[in-house]
């Protein structure tokens, strides 16, 4: 809390004072409660973008059972301390993980209501299933989603609450969310009417006033993203953003861009935090608070059983713990076992059918275009709206066999989980960003596998390039779907999620291929055959 908050509340609670001869609790609300000089400690625990993480991953890395006796450990630490506790998530507990995908995020939102949670943010990955999804999730988790901007529209009123005030001790805590305006662009819009998505930004800047009056200390739980030094390019405005413009916010516990902020980004006095992804840490800020001020604080990421690999002797490799092994909690492996069980069983449900063999054999798909890499392409295309997708050889693992197609077998051609991102580029930057893609070398990795354009490559450059048919524009942009993968450079791609336009949509590669078979199926391998369109 800044000074200025703290002597406006001190002068109305002298005029009440001098009014009334009572007390200061019993006469006014907005007073403050904590005694003079007296330190109050709290600490704040965090995650942001599990994506469906419930269960370890095939290393033994991160998973909710490590994550519980983690918190357990710390809550018990900071009570013998004399300190207070809460726990609070950045939002997009959806999307990502087959097993919970298949069963609503069930297991997810139990296992969060077990580690006692004490509010989220909405995500905008919440709104990938309809609101009444959403409103069993939140009887599941058994906590407050909290989104000040996302609005009902049948009430007027936020979709579930804008904010919650915990009594800590003698401290009163407003945690306020906020979600990002990028969700009307990039979520369902089946599943967004009804709704109105407002600027978190202006609704932050009226409701902070109000709650500076109720409260002592205010913590904004975003899914806005961090981007360094405000620079959000062609996302909505993010943590940094908010917090230049809006004074009085105390903390941020964010989401959405999924950095690791090893220490926090300090904006105006406001001090935001994000723990990365998935639950591979907990991030925790210890805070001493006198006289309504944070006097001081520490803050750290703590890994949740993450490893790392590291040379042998012999010429071998293994993998070994970053910090110290953290054991699972069996209360909370007994739980979620039935559920990664049942979610294995539901692997296997067929989700659509194709009339013959979709080819991805690694000696085929990464020298010559294939009906399964135009499928996929042609998926990820739909997804994000684009003029033109492409994609890396080396994400496709498997043949899809002729006849029914399950989700399983997907997980088979796109098993790396990665997410599928575009960028809007002008006609002249297009011309580069395909010289380079239709040059990969045939044999490798990074063999493109194109849709939505045709070329002829003359000497290292995309001639002759048109987009659905048409010759290029110079007058306009074209937007590329793209994986993270490739979108990072990999693969020697060119980098570009640095560009102003550059969007990560958040949706698991496999699982847009998933619901793109769903959508069309039965798949006729005669609508994908190689067209030839790009001759290189």
């Amino acid at each position: 809390m800044n000074a200025k908050r703290y002597f406006a509340q001190f002068a109305l609670s002298g005029v009440v004072i001098a009014l009334t001869g009572c007390s200061v609790m019993s006469t006014d609300e907005s007073a403050p409660m904590w005694e003079d000089g007296k330190e109050y400690h709290l600490t704040i625990l965090h995650t942001n973008d599990h994506h469906g993480r419930f269960w370890e991953n095939r290393n033994g890395e991160y998973g909710m059972a490590a994550r519980k006796t983690l918190v357990d450990n710390i809550r018990e630490e900071v009570a013998l301390a004399d300190g207070n506790t809460l726990l609070l998530s950045g939002g997009d507990i959806n999307t990502g993980v087959p097993e919970s995908d298949l069963q609503d995020a069930e297991p997810d939102f139990r296992g969060m209501n077990m580690l006692q949670y004490d509010a989220m943010a909405l995500g905008n990955h919440e709104f990938d299933n309809p609101v009444e999804v959403l409103r069993q999730q939140h009887e599941w988790a058994g906590f407050p989603f909290l989104s000040a901007n996302i609005i009902d529209d049948s009430t007027g009123e936020p979709l579930f609450d804008a904010y919650k005030i915990f009594q800590v001790d003698d401290l009163r805590v407003a945690v306020v969310g906020f979600t990002t305006d990028d969700t009307a662009k990039i979520g369902n819009p089946e599943y967004l009417t009804g709704l109105t998505i407002k600027s978190p930004i202006e609704v932050a800047k009226e409701l902070i006033p109000e709650l500076q009056e109720k409260s002592d200390l205010i913590v904004a739980v975003t899914h806005m993203g961090h981007y360094d030094n405000g620079n959000y390019g062609g996302n909505a405005p993010g943590d940094v953003t908010l917090a230049r413009t809006v004074p009085g916010i105390d903390v941020i516990v964010g989401g959405h861009s999924q950095n690791p902020l090893f220490e926090p980004d300090v904006q105006s006095g406001t001090l935001i935090l994000q723990a990365h992804e998935w639950g591979k840490y907990v991030g925790r800020l210890d805070m001493t608070i006198v006289d309504g001020d944070i006097v001081a604080s520490d803050y750290k990421l703590i890994p949740v059983n993450l490893k790392k690999k590291v040379e042998k002797d012999d010429g071998t490799s293994e993998r070994v713990y970053v910090d110290k092994e953290i054991a699972k909690d069996p209360t909370m492996l007994a739980m979620l076992q039935p559920y990664q069980e049942l979610g294995q069983e539901k692997l296997n449900v067929e989700i659509g059918y194709t009339d013959g063999k979709l080819v991805g054999e690694r000696s085929v798909v990464r020298s010559e275009e294939t009906n399964l890499g135009n499928l996929i392409a042609a998926a990820m295309m739909k997804k994000v709206d684009a003029d033109i997708a492409i994609m890396n050889s080396g994400g496709i693992r498997d043949d899809i066999p002729a006849g029914k197609i399950t989700y399983k077998s997907v997980l088979q051609v796109q098993p790396f989980g990665n997410a599928l991102s575009y960028v809007d580029l002008s006609a002249e930057d297009l011309k580069d960003y395909l010289s380079v893609a239709a040059s990969k070398q045939a044999g490798s990795g990074a063999f493109a596998q194109f849709q939505g354009v045709s070329l002829v490559l003359q000497d290292g450059k995309a001639t002759q390039i048109k987009v659905d048919g048409k010759p290029l524009d110079d007058s306009r942009t074209y937007r590329i779907a793209i994986n993270s993968f490739t979108a990072s450079g990999g693969d020697g791609y060119p980098k570009v999620t640095d560009h102003p336009t550059y969007v990560n949509s958040g949706y698991v590669d496999a699982d847009v291929l998933v619901q793109y078979i769903r959508d069309y199926s039965p798949i006729a391998i005669s609508q994908y055959a190689p067209t030839g369109d790009v001759m290189r």
